[in-house]
């Protein structure tokens, strides 16, 4: 073991002790979760249409008008979220409005972890259904003057509702060295995200306060204490819950399972009051690598240790929700390597089995066949105009700038690499599902689905 290991080692273990001490403060706490509002979920009521019908007879002109009814007929519906081009754009997320309209986020900037990068955040209009404009929340300098700490670069934006109506936002920043230096800041918005308070950094442990990542969506307990789902990427790798009170402090921290080692990015699925799935991203080492997942049936006291579900992952986030009728979705790269292929998900039988309902993006296999630079680029403007109907209508010039600004990630060492990643999921209070994803590293993608759409493709899933 080298110097530098065991003294990572050293903090690790000084890190774990203080954090004991910590959570032996005086707090009591209450187990079990408290459930979202269902959503209410409109019922689309067939189309009646009139045809008019012309008939001749005997030289006389005959009208007729018809009428017939059409089933009704779900939607699914994809745009961009970010606007801003020859950028990077990755780790989207997003929170529903008091209005009923979504605000989402991401990080944006040169490139991942570079000092340039700032939190965007836009707004989907649902009766427009249009994004608006992208604003920045903050960046490195705003934090590192309000936290007045050295701060080289911030990441992966997570808001929530608060217990008390406002909204928080949870995003990561660094000091020093990579993503497992990193440490949780917080910010409050009053106004729906219109306008933010100055951050405040979480204590993770009072010792070093170094290495938790945040990347999937909190929830609630009963108590109305608040669990966010993290992970930790110093020395080894390992996925816990933090545990905040109504203001936001922390007053637990809770390793999901000893021996999860590998376990990164948790996604907690909320069953009922005592049961409770965790899927989690896998980095460990495996020829054939897995979601790993974990359950508690005893309101989050305890978790199983991990096991290897059948979906298949590439060392690379996913996302999931549970529906009204208790079935699972999930959002992922079904493949054990790369990210060129995004499938949409269901599970009726709680997390054993998964099939998929949709194959959202599919450009695997083709690198290699599309080793001609122009070949390549036609085929991103056809995914470009296919995303996003807006784009269609653009002018020739305005269209190439799209395709400039996705060519230096797309094309590189004479082939085609695409990637489809970091997805997050989310179901509106009207039933629609939104989704967002990182397209090719410059631009954010939104699908948005309703109740219908999901159960016609059920049907034709069960017909097949």
């Amino acid at each position: 073991m080298s110097k530098y290991q065991r003294l990572s080692l050293l903090a690790f273990v000084l890190s774990a002790f203080s954090m004991a001490l910590f959570k032996a403060s005086g707090w009591t706490l209450a187990y079990g979760f408290r459930l979202p509002e269902p959503p209410v979920i409109k019922v689309v009521e067939p189309t009646q249409v009139t045809t008019q019908v012309v008939t001749r007879s005997k030289g006389r002109r005959h009208t007729q008008r018809i009428k017939e009814t059409l089933p009704a007929r779900g939607h699914f519906d994809t745009h961009f979220a970010s606007s801003q081009l020859h950028v990077q754009t990755h780790a989207a997320s997003m929170i529903e409005l008091s209005d009923g309209n979504v605000r989402a986020f991401w990080f944006s900037g040169s490139r991942e972890g570079a000092a340039d990068v700032t939190i965007n955040s836009a707004i989907f209009d649902v009766t427009q259904k249009q994004w608006g404009a992208e604003q920045v929340v903050t960046g490195r300098v705003q934090t590192q003057r309000d936290l007045h700490r050295y701060i080289a670069k911030v990441g992966n934006p997570v808001p929530m509702r608060a217990p008390d109506g406002s909204l928080w936002l949870f995003y990561v920043t660094v000091s020093l060295g990579g993503w497992a230096g990193s440490s949780i800041s917080m910010l409050t918005s009053n106004d729906e995200g219109a306008t933010w308070g100055a951050p405040r950094r979480l204590v993770t442990s009072p010792f070093i306060n170094i290495s938790t990542l945040v990347k999937a969506p909190p929830f609630l307990y009963a108590d109305g204490t608040v669990g966010v789902p993290v992970y930790q990427e110093f020395v080894s790798k390992f996925a816990e819950v933090l545990r905040l009170d109504k203001t936001g402090k922390v007053i637990d921290k809770q390793r999901l399972a000893a021996g999860g080692q590998g376990t990164l990015q948790p996604v907690v699925l909320v069953r009922n009051e005592l049961d409770a799935l965790a899927l989690t991203r896998y980095a460990g080492a495996d020829s054939a690598p897995r979601v790993m997942s974990l359950a508690t049936t005893d309101g989050g006291r305890h978790w199983s240790k991990p096991q290897k579900s059948n979906m298949k992952n590439p060392n690379a986030a996913l996302s999931a929700l549970v529906l009204p009728d208790g079935k699972l979705l999930a959002v992922l790269n079904d493949q054990e390597h790369g990210r060129d292929s995004l499938s949409l998900q269901l599970s009726a039988d709680g997390g054993i089995t998964w099939r998929e309902l949709r194959r959202l993006e599919e450009m695997g296999g083709l690198s290699q066949q599309l080793a001609d630079e122009s070949a390549c680029l036609e085929v991103v403007e056809d995914m470009l105009q296919n995303s996003d109907a807006r784009l269609q209508a653009l002018a020739a010039p305005q269209l190439a700038e799209y395709v400039a600004s996705a060519k230096p990630l797309v094309r590189s060492a004479s082939a085609c690499h695409f990637e489809f990643s970091y997805p997050y999921l989310m179901q509106a209070h009207n039933g629609d599902i939104h989704l967002l994803y990182t397209w090719n590293r410059v631009l954010i993608k939104h699908a948005v689905f309703d109740a219908l759409w999901l159960q016609q493709r059920l049907s034709q899933e069960s017909s097949q």
